[in-house]
């Protein structure tokens, strides 16, 4: 399997490279409020609504997860003569970026698809979808397939995005499948199909688990009954390779007359496994348009579905997140930790579409002692997830002297990160952490209750938009100064 060094040398050819997608679009609607009471008309949940956010869903996604790695992209599907229609129109052509690489047909006969979540503290209450179950017109279809055919011969890869609403029927697919081949295009399906052979002759198919299981009629617990399912629908399917998406197993991946690999899974915290397959698909196609090995294309895909699942709502991967990634593989878990203030904040984003409460806390932390252990244990009590805000080296020497600090920045934050009560580090280079403060706007601030709420750097920021300062018990006897003392002393 290729190594995380050589996957970050191929993130960079993934910028340009050409890829086809025809499939179902549609629109995601996410509607975020909460809940504080139950209905009187009915035992349920009343959601007291507070946001709403519509982007592209299905192979809507997919597009925008090729244009957020730089794939020039020409995207074809089917909308209904309606609101929604329209506004898919309007999303798609903010993904597109290159003059003829939209055909749209709008099929008056059918409704476009809406997919409705409602959510309340990070949890899905309700999912309404409105869609056409049957196929489109025959007008439609040939106006497709014609758009088809003449982007294929610019296309370095095709993608069949088959969310089974009529967009791809059976003849439509062999006919593109089989004009693919004919140009030596691979083609990568994600597949809504229970028969493969609906997909045969393609490159790959990326199932996850219950559509392999319904695909090959096979168990699909363990690695080796994965394999075996594979390698049943690659014979009976006549399949280049199944790479199957296993969730927090990971993925496997099987190619016809190869050894079969399995990849573990990346991400570290999920939170919605929301369009993570068109995330896969879309980084394997792009890989594979680019003459990246499947190999290596499968750990690209795997990289990337890490990080759409560490996210709410239907996520794109870009192309700056998967570099991190996979630079982050490589540190221990307490290095990763530790972070530029552009990667914490989009990871406060995450942490707050979760609802997770976020909490802060700072200091020069230069000799970790019981003292500093308590107010971060309180600190993270006080909070969903803590993130500790650290002293440049310049910063203490101007604060405490030129002796000091004892530990440099990136020492201290190592041991920092190590403790399991913090949750992420980040330097500033600052006399105080009021910037960082405002940039981050936590919900709770953290000091020692040696300070009044008044002299908390931050607090009256932090209380203006409605968050807590909370002043933690102090562990008397304890002080990094008293310790260099002391050991000055002893010499």
């Amino acid at each position: 399997m290729t190594e995380p060094t050589d996957l970050l040398e191929l993130v960079d050819r993934l910028d340009g490279a050409r890829v086809m997608v025809v499939g179902d679009v549609m629109l995601d609607r996410f509607l975020y409020g909460a809940v504080d009471r139950v209905s009187p008309e009915a035992p349920i949940p009343v959601l007291r609504l507070e946001r709403e956010v519509t982007m592209l869903g299905g192979a809507g996604n997919v597009l925008r997860n090729l244009t957020a790695i730089g794939a020039k992209t020409t995207f074809i599907s089917v909308v209904g003569d309606d609101p929604a229609g329209r506004e898919i129109r309007q999303l798609v052509e903010r993904e597109s970026h290159e003059p003829g690489s939209i055909s749209l047909m709008i099929d008056g006969e059918r409704a476009s698809t809406i997919k409705e979540r409602y959510i309340a503290t990070g949890q899905q209450l309700l999912r309404a979808d409105r869609e056409t179950p049957f196929a489109m017109s025959a007008s439609t279809r040939d106006g497709l397939l014609a758009a088809a055919e003449q982007a294929l011969e610019q296309a370095g890869a095709l993608i069949l995005s088959d969310y089974g609403k009529g967009v791809l029927p059976g003849d439509v697919v062999s006919h593109l499948i089989a004009r693919a081949k004919d140009l030596g295009c691979p083609v990568v399906v994600d597949p809504k199909a229970v028969d493969y052979s609906y997909y045969r002759g393609a490159a790959l198919v990326t199932p996850n688990k219950r559509e392999l299981a319904q695909a090959s009629g096979q168990p699909v617990q363990g690695d080796d009954a994965i394999v075996e399912a594979c390698r049943a629908v690659i014979e009976s399917a006549e399949l280049g390779g199944v790479l199957a998406t296993r969730s927090e197993e990971g993925m496997s991946l099987v190619i016809q007359g190869r050894e079969a690999c399995h990849l573990p899974a990346r991400a570290r915290e999920v939170y919605d496994v929301s369009g993570a397959g068109d995330t896969v698909v879309a980084v394997l196609g792009a890989a594979l348009a680019a003459g990246i090995k499947v190999e290596a294309a499968a750990g690209l895909a795997n990289v990337a579905a890490g990080i759409v699942v560490g996210k709410t709502g239907t996520a794109v991967a870009e192309a700056m997140e998967i570099r991190q990634a996979i630079y982050a593989s490589r540190l221990s878990q307490a290095e990763a930790k530790f972070v530029d203030q552009e990667l914490l904040l989009d990871q406060i984003v995450r942490w707050r579409q979760a609802g997770f409460k976020v909490g802060f806390t700072n200091g020069c932390f230069d000799l970790l002692h019981p003292g500093h252990i308590s107010l971060l244990r309180q600190a993270r009590a006080a909070c969903d997830r803590l993130v500790v805000g650290l002293n440049s080296d310049a910063s203490v020497a101007r604060l405490k002297g030129p002796a000091r600090p004892v530990q440099v920045e990136t020492a201290r934050a190592v041991v920092l990160a190590s403790l399991e009560d913090v949750d992420r580090v980040v330097v500033f280079g600052e006399d105080t952490p009021l910037a960082l403060i405002e940039a981050l706007r936590p919900d709770v601030l953290v000091k020692g209750a040696d300070y009044t709420v008044e002299e908390v750097v931050g607090a009256k920021e932090v209380q203006s938009y409605g968050g807590t300062v909370v002043l933690a018990e102090l562990q008397p006897g304890h002080s990094t100064t008293a310790t260099i003392t002391r050991l000055a002393e002893s010499n």
